[in-house]
This record gives structure tokens, sequence and C-alpha cells, in this order.
């Protein structure tokens, strides 16, 4: 099956830096595929994430999404790719005096004119479409609440939500359960592993708990100091490529809240 993302020799320095904060990552990743990319703070992947969807220029080597090279693409030609990436944030990067609706309504912009954009000329296909979506993370009746009344858990559904408006290829999440409790970290996994499978779309996705990784994830991608330090099925990670990914001992890492599944 061919690749929908293929990432080679990727690297990034970032200005004042004598050390790469990524270094020569590569992999690949296929439909329905998703990914969990997990190692300790200053591991380098939000890094990997942002030269991916070109949020961030990187240093050297090559991105493509479906085929397309994006880290050598012009602006136009990023934004065509973008249609088929869809991005979700660890602090949601809604707009919270919006409505839920109009934050959803979002993910239709890059195939729309700036000027219909603008004026929020939407199909009404693309309003059925988002109602849908809206009924199935249990946000029905929230569309015309404001995105800032919202609890987290609500605001990152609505966060995937407008990052499935795109009808993406692909998924990147940025750390997106990280600002959320427990119970709603869970419902936002669920939420994105389900979508995903339905729907066919690859998926990576940061994580800072190997616990959920393990859980809700086909395969961990692990790093450490900025290069990947394993990449594998999530059931044969082991409790000492574990400590490789974080330079820990396994009990420290339990202490920690790292590793294991903590805060």
């Amino acid at each position: 099956m061919e690749a929908v993302l293929q990432v080679e020799r990727l690297t990034k320095t970032y200005p004042g830096n004598s050390a790469p904060s990524l270094k020569n990552a590569g992999f690949a990743l296929k439909k329905g595929e998703i990914a969990g990319v997990i190692g300790p703070s200053g591991a380098g992947k939000s890094t990997l994430l942002r030269c991916i969807n070109r949020l961030i220029e990187a240093s050297d080597g090559a991105v493509f999404i479906e085929g397309d090279e994006i880290t050598g693409a012009s602006q136009k030609q990023v934004k065509n790719i973008r249609r088929r990436v869809g991005m979700i944030f660890q602090h949601y990067n809604l707009v919270g005096r919006l409505t839920v609706m109009q934050n959803v309504m979002h993910g239709r912009l890059g195939y729309m004119s700036t000027v219909d954009g603008i004026l929020g000329r939407y199909t009404e296909e693309d309003k059925r479409h988002a109602l849908e979506l809206l009924r199935k993370t249990g946000l029905e009746t929230m569309i015309y609440h404001r995105a800032g009344e919202l609890s987290g858990g609500q605001k990152q559904r609505v966060g995937i939500v407008r990052a499935l408006m795109q009808e993406p290829s692909i998924l990147l999440c940025d750390e997106p359960i990280a600002s959320l409790d427990p119970a709603s970290a869970l419902v936002v996994m669920e939420m994105i592993r389900s979508l995903c499978r339905e729907r066919n779309i690859a998926c990576l996705v940061n994580l800072h708990q190997v616990d959920v990784a393990k859980k809700f994830c086909d395969r961990i991608i692990g790093m450490h100091g900025g290069g990947i330090v394993y990449d594998g099925p999530s059931w044969e990670l082991q409790d000492s490529v574990i400590e490789k990914i974080y330079g820990k001992p396994i009990d420290q890492l339990m202490l920690g809240g790292e590793g294991h599944g903590g805060r």
C-alpha cells in the first residue's frame, strides 16, 4: 500500500542552537494507520509535526504527502497540500467568541475563495456534513454556544470536527490530551481512533502517556534527543525500550508520572 505520509531524513536546527532539535527522522504512514509519537520533553515531537505541516521550515530532508513533496513546495502548493492534512492542537486554537458551528466551518476555508470565506458562504452540503460530525461527537446541542464557554474536552472535540471538515488524508495531533483531565482524555483519544478508522485516515499523534499510546495506537515512534530510537508495533514496546526512549530507569518514570501514563 502506498504511503500517505513519507518522511525522509527530516532535520531541524534552530538559530543559536548547535545541536539539531530534530535529526534524520524517517518513517512512512499508511492509510488508516495510527502512530503515537512518544518521548521526553525536548525530544523533538512537536518539531517533527510542525516540520511535516510546514508550520516551521525544516533545515534538511523531505516530506511527501500522498506523493507530493511539501518541504520544497511554493506557498500556493503548500495551501493545496495542507487541505489534505488536518491539525489538532494542544490548546485547541479555536476562536472563543465564535460559535461551535462557526469554528467547525473554518475547516472548509482551504477550499473557498477569500471573499466567500470572509462572508461565510458555505455550501448546504458542507453545513450538513458539519452537523453530522457534531452529532457523532456528541456536540449537537452545543452548535450555537460560543467556543469560549466550552470545557476543555468539548473544545478538543470541536477541534477534531474542524480538522475532519477538511476531509483530510492524514491527521496530525500535537499533544491533543495534554490539557485534559483523564476521563476527557480517554474520550478524545477514542474519538480520534474511531473516526480515523471509520474514514481510513492516517494519524500521527504526539503523546506524553505511554499507556495511552499503547492502548490507542497501532504503532509507536519513540524519540530521544531529536532522533527516532524506536519504531514498531505498540504491543512490542518493552520496558527496556521505554527506558532508552526516556533515558531513565522504568521505576523513576513511573514515580515521575512520565512514561507509564502519569500526569
